[in-house]
């Protein structure tokens, strides 16, 4: 007789790979893995080092006057969360001609990805084409 074992979620890593997605337009959106080493705030300052093509999102208090509200993406309770990024995108020339995909590290305490690397193409599992809107 086989030694079944049941399968239960928590034998799931529940820690994924952390990802930020810069999607169509400018918006950006972190994992849960990605919102959780930021330490779960309810706000960001976006930064960027041109020299080196580094975008970080530094958590701080929502009220501070260059925060940046974090929402969960519309009709899901855990992630992916959402930050508005157009005018950031915009202003340094940052491509968002298609939804791109990059692996996130902390640095100091910021939630960093590198510009450099070439990031991953995210298109739609919908049967519309539409880019993907949480970059999961």
């Amino acid at each position: 007789m086989p030694n079944f074992e049941t399968f239960t979620k928590r034998l799931v890593p529940l820690v994924r790979q952390p990802f930020v997605t810069i999607q169509k337009r400018g918006t950006m959106s972190m994992n849960a893995a990605a919102f959780a080493e930021l330490g779960e705030p309810e706000a960001v300052e976006l930064l960027y080092d041109p020299a080196e093509r580094i975008i970080g999102f530094r958590p701080v208090e929502k009220e501070s006057e260059h925060a940046y509200p974090l929402r969960p993406q519309a009709g899901k309770s855990v992630g992916p969360y959402i930050v508005s990024g157009t005018a950031f995108t915009k202003y340094y020339n940052i491509d968002t001609s298609v939804s791109r995909r990059w692996t996130s590290y902390i640095d100091d305490g910021i939630l960093c990805i590198d510009l450099k690397q070439s990031g991953t193409v995210v298109t739609s599992n919908r049967s519309s084409g539409r880019d993907v809107e949480g970059g999961q």
